[in-house]
């Protein structure tokens, strides 16, 4: 079960403009870069677990969730809100607490003194701090990190042209420094709009002398992506792309498998594919993986000299979650396994695709990008059996699954 081509995996090579996988047949290391974009800087979690800037074209291996790795791929994106790491610059409006900018008491998430503190001077009910914005918006998320006590509570609200419409997030502290976020949709776009936090949630909690650390703040238009810095003005975060990468020595045309560990940033919206595709980079002669636009629901397509000649189509898929995918194809049939089961098998396969080549984290010609979370690519240029394909893409223990599938263990 030998692999012609690895990518992730906890094994990561990035530069500016390139993402490196390779090929390590015969013990023979062949580099096999993507080509990537990002015309703008933008942020990932490192390995210590703090947030940085990566510059211009630089990919971003993030590690959020997990210690391997992932590479992050994200659309175009702007932080509506213009001091993020500064809550005392603009015309707030407090009540019933104490504000130091800077502080020494605790790190931020990038890991200097740039949060913010905040005291409640009152034994219960409506201590807040609340700025208002010129902001055009309607479907929005709102977040902040927030650091408190372990069952400190407190609710960031989103209120749009002079409280016609009131939008909350309600939430409780851990302890820790965590990110809090909430989207919602006003029934109509939004000329100006009030952001703030209102400090335990009703009139009945108990917050006196409650101590809350704040840092980056953000409003966006859509679900809620990484954090963007900002400093006086909207920042917009570039689109991503990272395509190309592969030669024909080390992909098959008439058998292989392709193996993808990945999570999407939403379940549906647009489609998401990952592409084997011919040297020409077209659409011509393919194997694709695709999240589609219905949420749930995960299609292979298998196309030849323009003809699509095989297709399968599963739905109850969560896109979102960290999902082992595997595609095996011959001439016999098209194979889907995911998560250690055989989802589905298509017998009517007439062709196969000719000059296979690249692969792209899009459909070939760069459309319906990939945005989410890659831990592994991985291929094979002969069809495996079942047994091997259940095992690649299975979990290796009861923690890793309820871990990758964010379940509770009882």
């Amino acid at each position: 079960m030998a692999k012609t081509y690895k990518f992730g995996n906890g094994t990561w090579a990035t530069k500016k403009n390139s993402t490196l996988a390779y090929s390590d047949t015969n013990n023979a290391f062949k580099p096999l870069p993507f080509s990537f974009e990002r015309n703008s800087i933008a942020t990932r979690v490192n390995k210590e677990g703090l947030i940085e800037v990566v510059s211009n074209d630089v990919p971003r291996i993030d590690y959020t969730d997990s210690a391997d790795g992932a590479l992050l791929l994200e659309n175009s994106r702007s932080n509506l809100y213009t001091y993020s790491e500064d809550f005392g610059i603009g015309t707030y409006t407090s009540s019933l607490i104490t504000y130091s900018s800077n502080t020494l008491d605790v790190l931020s998430p990038k890991g200097d003194n740039s949060s913010d503190k905040f005291t409640v001077t009152t034994s219960s009910g409506d201590a807040n701090r609340r700025i208002t914005k010129s902001i055009s918006v309607q479907d929005f998320t709102a977040s902040i990190y927030v650091k408190g006590e372990v069952g400190q509570k407190f609710h960031l609200f989103v209120a749009r042209d002079s409280y016609a419409e009131l939008k909350n997030g309600y939430f409780t502290c851990n302890g820790e420094w965590q990110r809090f976020s909430f989207s919602d949709t006003f029934s109509t776009t939004s000329t100006s709009v009030v952001i703030g936090l209102e400090f335990g949630w009703t009139s009945d909690d108990s917050i006196a002398n409650d101590i809350y650390y704040l840092w980056g703040a953000q409003l966006e238009q859509g679900n809620l992506s990484s954090y963007i810095p900002t400093n006086g003005s909207t920042v917009q975060r570039a689109a991503e792309t990272c395509n190309g990468s592969g030669n024909s020595e080390v992909f098959n045309d008439s058998e292989g498998v392709l193996m993808a560990e990945i999570s999407a940033l939403d379940n549906g919206g647009l489609s998401k594919r990952i592409s084997l595709t011919d040297e020409s980079g077209t659409v011509n002669n393919r194997v694709s993986l695709e999240l589609d636009e219905i949420a749930g629901t995960v299609k292979v397509f298998m196309v030849s000299n323009s003809v699509l000649v095989g297709q399968i189509t599963i739905t109850n898929i969560n896109q979102t979650q960290n999902n082992k995918i595997a595609i095996k194809y011959n001439i016999s049939s098209l194979d889907l396994y995911i998560n250690g089961f055989l989802q589905e098998t298509n017998n009517t396969i007439s062709s196969m695709p000719i000059g296979l080549s690249s692969l792209f984290f899009s459909e070939a010609e760069g459309s319906f990008p990939f945005y989410g979370n890659t831990k592994e690519i991985a291929y094979y240029d002969t069809a495996l059996t079942d047994e091997e394909l259940e095992y690649m893409t299975s979990y290796r223990s009861l923690n890793e699954m309820v871990t990758e599938l964010n379940l509770n263990a009882l």
